[in-house]
Order: C-alpha cells, then structure tokens, then sequence
C-alpha cells in the first residue's frame, strides 16, 4: 500500500505566495499534517512518501525519455496564457473562467468541478487572472505534448471490458473516449516541479498532471529500495497483480485514460485493474469547500472526538455510487444507535453477563440447537460475504453486513434470554453465551477495517493473544474455558448537543476551533 503528498500541484505555490513563504516549507508543512493524521486515524501505507524526492524526479525522467523516445510525446508550441500586470505565464490552476462544456462560471484551467471534465484555460470564456482578476492574453511558447490521440482507439477496447469497474466510472471513461482524445502539453513556464530532462528547458517544469500520477509507480520502487531489494516492486507491476486506484471522481480522467495511455507507451507495466472512485461528499447538504472553509477539519475532529465513529459514518455513507452528505446529525445517530446501541450494547451485556455469571470465562457449551447452528453459520458466511464485498471495493456493503450480523446476534440473545435460563437450565444459558461471544468474536473481524481501535479493544476483551491482525482474516471460534478481561464499553454515547456546536464550528478556520 504506497502513496505520497503530491507537491507541485499549483493550490501548493497559490498558498506560498499567500503566505509569503516557499512552495518547499508548505508541502512540507501539510505532509507532516497528513502523516499525523492518517497514524490517529489507523490508516496505515507501507510508504507515505512525496513527489518531491530525487527517486521520484529519476522515475519521471525515465518515463518521460521513453515515451520521447518512442514517439509518444513530440515537441511544439502552443498559446500559454499570460498575464500582463502579473509579468508571468499563467499556469492552469492560476486561471478561473467559465467552462465551455457546462456553463459553470468558477471552473478551473485545469478542471471543471461541476461537469468533471479537464480543460485548457485559454477554452474558459471569460478567463481572469487568479492573482490580479485582469484578463490573460495568449502569448505563444514551446512545450512537449503526450500523443493522448494515438491511444483513442486501444483504450477505448480496453476501458469496454473493464466490467468489475464502478459503473459510474466506466460509463464516464467511456463517454469521454468516444468524444475523441486529444494531445495534452505534459510541460509549463513555471518553476516549482520535476526538472524537464533535455537542454533548453531551464525555465520550465513537467506538469503535475503527467508526473503525479508517476508517483503511484516511484514510490514502489522506494519502498523496494527502503527494504533493501532493488527489484522487490517488480512483481507489483506485473501481470500476476492487481493494482487499485482509490481516487475522488475528479480524478477519473487521470486514472482511467491518462494514466493507463502513459503505462501502455512505456511498456511492461501492468494497467490498473479497478478504479473505485468515489462520487462527491457533501457537508450539511452543500459542496465541500476548504477554500471557503466549508469542511470538517481532521485535526479539529481528532482532538475532540474517537477514530472509529468517523470512520465507520463515511464507510457506512460512501459515496460509491452517487452523492452522499455529511450531517451532524446523522454522525450522531449513526454513532448513538448502531454503534453504541446495536453493536456496543451487544458486546458489554454479553461480556458483563458472562463475568458475573461464569467466572470471567468462555462457557462450555451443549449440543447446539437449530437457531444456535444458525447464527453460527450466519457468522460463518458474513465472514465470506464481506470478505468478497471488500475485494470489489463495495465498502458501504461490507459495514453493512457485518452491522447486520450484530443485529442478528442481538435476536438471537433475545430470544434465548440468558438472564432467565441462568436461573432454570445454566447448560442453555451456557450455550447462548458461548454462541453468542463466538458471534462477536467474529464482528471484530469483520469491524475490523472499519473500525480498527474498538476492534483491537475487543480482541483484548476476549482474551484473544496477539493482535487482530496477527489472528488473520477469517472464521473464528473461542476457546471453552477461554479467561475474559474485565468488560469496558466499546463506544461512547454522544450527547443531541454536539449537533448544535459542531454545526456552529462549520466555516470557521481550524485555529478559530481550536
């Protein structure tokens, strides 16, 4: 699992400007931000690296000789918009327009947000100058361009026979191809970014659309060479593996075309097996903006609240297939009556019951009875069912079942009321509870990927060695006899309140939350 912060981005130089410093000391600056964040999170990566290093600018130059070499990119010039007042060519990002597609009045040089589709900011109608608002004029200059035209038809073959693909990502893919490709300029007159390899070229860098995407592929050749084996990123890149591409829709044109056009010139490197992109995620029913500083800030999150409730709302609500919102509201719900209620619950009462009433121990169990035999297999088969719903990317899914599987084992307690046969038939009680905890041994699992912290709380509860991970991915069954810790709740219950002062925080800058 290799990623990395992509540091010649234009938002990047955009903020050292307004901030009077160096491109260098800001993406330096968020990296570390990121990397904290990420580590309270439990989001782990066998390598979070940046483009900014020297491994990387080597990866691109070798990429980009090649494809040079081949044929694929060719040298011309083209019109680069420029400002007058500025002094400066304009990069795309430092032009704001409307777009020519859609109509949208606040769509990039780079990028529509609205329709999605990439655009030239000498095609924006009414283009201003991001820095001063005057009116760029087109001022020709020399730059190499990626042969994008030549793979139209290959992709477009290729793309038709990814059916494992999101539909909303093939379908967008290929709508894009049959309106035709066309050769994109992978350089700019700016100086922040991978040195372009051939003389003459001093003054200008390779865009970060051509050699962000490059990152995916140097950082696993850094990994390699952290773990002391040049070649250990060669079968990652081969045809026996399966590379996933975890992006926001935005991105698709990169990961789908792009990216895919540039594997295909170089030669000998697998192309993406899926794409899961996500559609857009709204806060409190309007578009996230942390220009306008509409957002929930991490950091700001993190300091007041658990890992695991956020993780499992945004699993639970993914935007896999459309549009979905973030609300209060419902990150209060969701954390007060499914996790708190329905899966917390079900673990302390079936924990706390078992402490006192069986020495802190996995009881012995009798023959199993049908509903008994039933939950176990329900268990049994959640595990292979969520296990082929992550491999396919359907996340909201998988939460989904694993919630249902608490559920289930919620009935089931029900239904055999342990408190009761505690007085009449202990050997029935014994079994409900045995049944029960071998249920919830299994949720830890399957919870597991959503929410890891409560879930290695859990394995500890149980009296399981080791960690989560090291038990491995799987069906599992307690021990008779097996010693219980003493029994914590798992999550906390959040007060109606939060709603109101959270929503009060929103468009406030994470300095003024603090």
């Amino acid at each position: 699992m290799v990623s990395g912060s992509d540091q010649h981005g234009t938002p990047i130089t955009i903020r050292a400007e307004q901030e009077q410093t160096t491109p260098q000391e800001v993406a330096s600056k968020y990296h570390e931000e990121f990397l904290n964040s990420w580590r309270k999170l439990g989001i782990e990566f066998d390598l979070f690296t940046t483009t900014g290093t020297s491994n990387h600018a080597r990866v691109v130059h070798d990429i980009f000789l090649t494809l040079l070499r081949k044929g694929h990119i060719y040298r011309d010039s083209m019109p680069q918009p420029f400002c007058s007042k500025c002094q400066r060519y304009l990069p795309d990002r430092y032009v704001n327009g409307t777009c020519p597609f859609c109509d949208f009045k606040e769509a990039r040089g780079d990028q529509c947000d609205k329709c999605g589709k990439p655009t030239n900011p000498l095609e924006l109608r009414d283009p201003r100058c991001r820095l001063c608002g005057s009116e760029p004029q087109a001022k020709t200059s020399e730059h190499f361009f990626l042969r994008l035209s030549a793979f139209q038809e290959v992709l477009l073959n290729w793309v038709k026979q990814q059916n494992h693909w999101r539909q909303n990502v093939q379908n967008f893919t290929l709508r894009y191809l049959e309106e035709g490709l066309k050769d994109r300029a992978i350089t700019r007159d700016i100086e922040w970014g991978v040195p372009i390899p051939q003389p003459g070229f001093d003054q200008k860098r390779i865009y970060v659309w051509f050699e962000a995407v490059i990152g995916y592929f140097s950082a696993s050749q850094e990994w390699a060479q952290l773990h002391g084996k040049e070649e250990a990123w060669l079968p990652f890149w081969g045809p026996e593996s399966k590379s996933y591409y975890f992006i926001g829709k935005d991105n698709i044109p990169f990961h789908t075309m792009i990216w895919p056009a540039m594997l295909m010139g170089y030669g000998g490197l697998n192309l993406p097996y899926d794409v899961p992109a996500n559609e857009f995620l709204t806060i409190e029913g309007k578009k996230l903006s942390t220009s306008r500083n509409w957002a929930v800030w991490l950091p700001d999150y993190l300091e007041r609240y658990s890992p695991d409730p956020l993780r499992y709302f945004l699993s639970a609500n993914m935007p896999e297939t459309s549009d979905a919102d973030f609300s209060w509201r419902e990150f209060v719900r969701r954390n007060n009556d499914e996790l708190v209620a329905t899966y917390g619950n079900l673990v302390h009462r079936v924990l706390t019951f078992t402490s006192r009433h069986f020495d802190g121990r996995v009881p012995t169990p009798q023959e199993l009875d049908a509903s008994s035999g039933a939950l176990l297999e329900k268990a049994r088969a959640t595990v292979g069912a969520v296990d082929s719903l992550l491999y396919n990317c359907h996340f909201r899914d998988a939460a989904k079942s694993a919630m249902s599987l608490a559920q289930e084992t919620n009935r089931y307690l029900d239904e055999k009321s342990p408190w009761k046969t505690v007085k009449t038939d202990r050997e029935a009680c014994a079994t409900a509870l045995f049944v029960s905890l071998s249920s919830i041994a299994n949720l830890k699992t399957l919870f597991y990927p959503f929410l890891p912290f409560s879930s290695e709380k859990l394995h500890q509860l149980l009296g399981c060695e080791g960690t989560v991970k090291d038990e491995g991915w799987g069906y599992h069954q307690l021990t008779a006899g097996q010693k219980l810790a003493a029994p914590e709740p798992l999550f906390t219950k959040l007060d109606e309140a939060v709603v109101a002062e959270e929503n009060a925080r929103l468009g406030q800058t994470p300095s003024q939350t603090a």
